[in-house]
């Protein structure tokens, strides 16, 4: 196996199981609105549903049309992920590990469309006066994810083929862009 595979497989083995345990967690356990500090004035659990896409996107919008849109744009969110992942080099184990979980994230939120209609959000969190808006596992999985790729472009630049890039200390790099490569330009070890 491949270390750009295992990395890929492990996060997403971790990050979709974990999120759709959690809302399992959350639907059983809370009535819808209901919620629980757990730190008063900055983090509390809170069953709510959110039918539209980031920060309730089209949340108002007609049902007949919204809950295939947000499918199909999962779907297609979800292809391109294993398109990025294919043109990783072997031995990208960074950029692998980051669209493993953002893959269990998008699978996450979008298994919940298929068998709920809407998002379960559940961690809620406060600063000050201002409270953003509520979210979950899989979402911040999604986050994490495209923080990881974000950072590492600029870090290693667009040019960083996953071979051999000198760092400043000198030591190769070896976690491989995840956007960059072309399939069939991965080099092996020898």
């Amino acid at each position: 196996m491949s270390p750009k595979l295992f990395w890929f497989v492990l996060t997403f083995a971790i990050a979709f199981p974990v999120d759709q345990v959690s809302k399992h967690w959350i639907v059983e356990g809370f009535y819808y609105g209901e919620s629980l500090a757990v730190i008063p004035g900055f983090f509390d659990l809170t069953h709510v549903r959110n039918p539209g896409g980031a920060f309730s996107l089209l949340a108002g919008a007609h049902s007949d049309w919204r809950l295939p849109f947000f499918l199909g744009a999962g779907a297609v969110a979800v292809s391109l992920l294993f398109v990025f992942y294919r043109r990783l080099p072997a031995q990208a184990r960074l950029s692998a590990a980051a669209l493993g979980m953002i893959l269990g994230g998008a699978l996450g939120n979008l298994s919940d469309r298929v068998f709920y209609g809407e998002v379960i959000d559940w961690l809620d969190v406060h600063l000050g006066a201002y409270t953003w808006p509520t979210f979950n596992i899989a979402d911040s999985c999604i986050v994490v994810g495209v923080a990881i790729l974000i950072l590492e472009v600029f870090l290693y630049g667009e040019d960083y083929s996953g071979e051999g890039h000198e760092t400043g200390s000198g030591k190769g790099h070896e976690t491989g862009d995840a956007l960059k490569s072309t399939p069939g330009s991965e080099q092996r070890p020898a």
